[in-house]
């Protein structure tokens, strides 16, 4: 099937004002088109849209208190990825490692968390969600060690990381939201709704910032700084303009502003454009080191839809403050 035709008809889009088509540039794609941007006559009404940006934990405990631990599977892709950033490369080397400390950001339910602790035995995380509820489910799981693992409640736009964690004591940051999107719309087609050590630091953000409201990002950033080791890496992935799940939600009229959505559910998904991300980070203290778009076709053979994901993964540098 033609790329164009695979935009249009495969990922059923039907966008009343689809803007312009271009060639995706970036290091490591195929050479695919994508919706630059997304419009439709049906935006969110303004009147509607605060309360999803000024109160995400509501949407986010409902959506914990349906699904409790059994919507997602757990991650193991963190060891494919960055794995040569969380230990050396000989396992006589890893043992004689310092033990690292971890917080992961945006934990949920711990599908990241808990593969991490078993493939990286060197370490010990804090972990936080804004869910108190994902928070609980967290401590209820069999694997939960507390000689390893620290929980705690926290909206990071808001609640500061420093007063719970010291600061610049953290190895390794995470941040991640569970990926929520292509299982949200299978749900609803099938109910017929159409290497780091010593004095660096690494932070890992995967998912987690592009449910954050775009007005709030500079905070999230912001208070990571204030744990964060100096020269410490930021390891990025995050949703990509041109994903699948921002056509189906633009064509649903479901936009709040620019890239930014909200679900059915109230819970909402930013995406991200090389420029936006790499200026949001270069404007808060980091230095962007590296970018690239990448891209997955999923096909449901049942529906006869093949579903284009599309994801931004990045790496940036903190930037030492003077003193």
């Amino acid at each position: 099937m033609p790329t164009s035709s695979l935009i249009y008809h495969g990922l059923g889009c039907r966008l009343r004002s689809p803007s312009t088509l271009r060639l995706a540039s970036s290091a490591g794609n195929r050479g695919i088109f994508f919706l630059r941007c997304f419009c439709s006559s049906n935006p969110v009404p303004r009147t509607n849209y605060r309360k999803y940006e000024r109160n995400p934990t509501k949407y986010w405990e409902d959506f914990y208190k349906r699904h409790h631990d059994k919507f997602f599977k757990d991650r193991h892709y963190l060891e494919k990825d960055w794995g040569r950033f969380f230990c050396p490369s000989s396992d006589s080397e890893h043992k004689s490692v310092e033990p690292k400390t971890v917080l992961e950001v945006g934990c949920g339910v711990g599908n990241t968390l808990f593969p991490l602790l078993v493939s990286f035995p060197n370490v010990f995380v804090h972990a936080c969600d804004f869910s108190p509820r994902a928070v609980a489910l967290v401590k209820e799981n069999g694997a939960f060690a507390s000689d390893r693992l620290n929980t705690f409640v926290c909206d990071v736009t808001k609640d500061e990381l420093s007063t719970t964690i010291l600061p610049s004591s953290v190895d390794i940051v995470t941040m991640f939201e569970l990926d929520y999107q292509i299982v949200y719309f299978i749900i609803q087609m099938i109910y017929s709704f159409v290497d780091s050590i010593g004095d660096y630091l690494i932070s890992w953000q995967i998912f987690m910032l592009s449910a954050v409201s775009p007005i709030n990002m500079p905070a999230v950033l912001q208070n990571v700084r204030t744990i964060i080791k100096p020269n410490g890496y930021v390891l990025f992935r995050d949703y990509a303009v041109g994903d699948f799940a921002q056509v189906k939600l633009a064509n649903k009229g479901q936009m709040i502003s620019e890239n930014f959505f909200v679900r059915g559910d109230g819970t909402c998904a930013f995406y991200f454009s090389e420029d936006k991300l790499s200026d949001l980070f270069e404007s808060n203290g980091f230095r962007n080191l590296d970018m690239n778009v990448y891209c997955k076709e999923i096909v449901n053979r049942s529906q006869n839809v093949v579903m284009e994901r599309r994801w931004v993964r990045a790496t940036f540098c903190c930037v030492e403050q003077p003193d």
